[in-house]
Protein backbone atom coordinates (compact mmCIF):
# COMPACT_ATOMS: atom_id res chain seq x y z
CA UNK A 1 0.00 0.00 0.00
CA UNK A 2 1.35 3.45 -0.84
CA UNK A 3 2.08 6.14 1.76
CA UNK A 4 -0.47 8.35 0.02
CA UNK A 5 -3.23 5.75 0.33
CA UNK A 6 -2.48 5.16 3.99
CA UNK A 7 -2.24 8.84 4.94
CA UNK A 8 -5.17 10.21 2.91
CA UNK A 9 -7.76 9.29 5.58
CA UNK A 10 -5.51 10.92 8.20
CA UNK A 11 -5.42 14.13 6.16
CA UNK A 12 -9.19 14.10 5.71
CA UNK A 13 -9.77 13.63 9.44
CA UNK A 14 -7.26 16.36 10.29
CA UNK A 15 -9.18 18.64 7.89
CA UNK A 16 -12.40 17.83 9.75
CA UNK A 17 -10.69 18.61 13.05
CA UNK A 18 -9.53 22.01 11.79
CA UNK A 19 -12.99 22.73 10.44
CA UNK A 20 -14.52 21.98 13.83
CA UNK A 21 -11.82 23.97 15.64
CA UNK A 22 -12.64 27.05 13.60
CA UNK A 23 -16.40 26.52 13.58
CA UNK A 24 -16.60 26.20 17.36
CA UNK A 25 -14.08 28.94 18.18
CA UNK A 26 -16.82 31.40 19.12
CA UNK A 27 -18.35 29.02 21.64
CA UNK A 28 -14.92 28.25 23.10
CA UNK A 29 -14.15 31.95 23.45
CA UNK A 30 -17.35 32.48 25.44
CA UNK A 31 -16.68 29.43 27.59
CA UNK A 32 -13.13 30.56 28.32
CA UNK A 33 -14.29 34.06 29.24
CA UNK A 34 -16.93 32.63 31.55
CA UNK A 35 -14.47 30.26 33.20
CA UNK A 36 -16.32 27.18 31.95
CA UNK A 37 -13.45 25.93 29.79
CA UNK A 38 -10.13 24.67 31.06
CA UNK A 39 -6.83 25.12 29.25
CA UNK A 40 -6.78 21.44 28.22
CA UNK A 41 -10.11 21.93 26.44
CA UNK A 42 -8.73 24.51 24.04
CA UNK A 43 -5.22 23.16 23.38
CA UNK A 44 -4.28 21.44 20.13
CA UNK A 45 -0.66 20.24 20.41
CA UNK A 46 -1.74 16.67 19.70
CA UNK A 47 -2.18 17.53 16.01
CA UNK A 48 1.32 18.99 16.04
CA UNK A 49 2.82 15.90 17.67
CA UNK A 50 1.09 13.62 15.18
CA UNK A 51 2.36 15.61 12.22
CA UNK A 52 5.94 15.45 13.45
CA UNK A 53 5.60 11.75 14.31
CA UNK A 54 4.49 11.10 10.72
CA UNK A 55 6.95 13.44 8.99
CA UNK A 56 10.09 12.16 10.69
CA UNK A 57 10.05 8.46 9.79
CA UNK A 58 9.04 9.09 6.17
CA UNK A 59 11.69 11.82 5.85
CA UNK A 60 9.37 14.72 5.08
CA UNK A 61 10.45 16.94 7.97
CA UNK A 62 12.18 19.55 5.83
CA UNK A 63 13.18 23.16 6.54
CA UNK A 64 9.63 24.45 5.97
CA UNK A 65 8.25 22.02 8.57
CA UNK A 66 10.97 22.97 11.05
CA UNK A 67 10.44 26.72 10.58
CA UNK A 68 6.68 26.42 10.83
CA UNK A 69 7.13 24.23 13.91
CA UNK A 70 9.02 27.03 15.63
CA UNK A 71 6.39 29.57 14.63
CA UNK A 72 3.72 27.25 16.05
CA UNK A 73 5.66 26.89 19.31
CA UNK A 74 6.04 30.68 19.60
CA UNK A 75 2.31 31.19 19.09
CA UNK A 76 1.58 28.57 21.77
CA UNK A 77 3.93 30.33 24.17
CA UNK A 78 2.18 33.62 23.40
CA UNK A 79 -1.20 32.03 24.07
CA UNK A 80 -0.01 30.44 27.31
CA UNK A 81 1.55 33.72 28.43
CA UNK A 82 -1.68 35.60 27.85
CA UNK A 83 -3.67 32.88 29.60
CA UNK A 84 -1.55 32.89 32.77
CA UNK A 85 -1.11 36.67 33.01
CA UNK A 86 -3.86 39.00 31.84
CA UNK A 87 -6.16 36.28 30.49
CA UNK A 88 -7.33 38.88 27.97
CA UNK A 89 -9.81 36.88 25.91
CA UNK A 90 -9.39 38.98 22.75
CA UNK A 91 -5.59 38.72 22.78
CA UNK A 92 -5.73 35.05 23.74
CA UNK A 93 -8.14 34.35 20.90
CA UNK A 94 -5.82 36.05 18.42
CA UNK A 95 -2.83 34.02 19.63
CA UNK A 96 -4.91 30.82 19.54
CA UNK A 97 -6.16 31.58 16.02
CA UNK A 98 -2.61 32.32 14.84
CA UNK A 99 -1.48 28.94 16.16
CA UNK A 100 -4.38 27.21 14.39
CA UNK A 101 -3.44 28.90 11.11
CA UNK A 102 0.21 27.92 11.42
CA UNK A 103 -0.65 24.33 12.27
CA UNK A 104 -3.14 24.22 9.40
CA UNK A 105 -0.43 25.51 7.04
CA UNK A 106 1.91 22.78 8.29
CA UNK A 107 -0.66 20.06 7.68
CA UNK A 108 -1.58 21.44 4.27
CA UNK A 109 2.06 21.64 3.22
CA UNK A 110 2.74 18.12 4.52
CA UNK A 111 -0.36 16.66 2.86
CA UNK A 112 0.44 18.28 -0.48
CA UNK A 113 4.03 17.00 -0.34
CA UNK A 114 2.78 13.46 0.28
CA UNK A 115 -0.19 13.43 -2.08
CA UNK A 116 1.52 15.26 -4.95
CA UNK A 117 4.83 13.44 -4.44
CA UNK A 118 6.76 16.71 -4.14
Amino acid sequence: MSIQAVLLPVFVLVGLTFGLLLWTSGARRGAAAGGDAKVRDIEMPLLFYILIALALPIRHADLVIVLLSWVFVVTRFAHAGIFVTSNNVQQGSMAWFASVLVLFAMWLYFALKILLLI
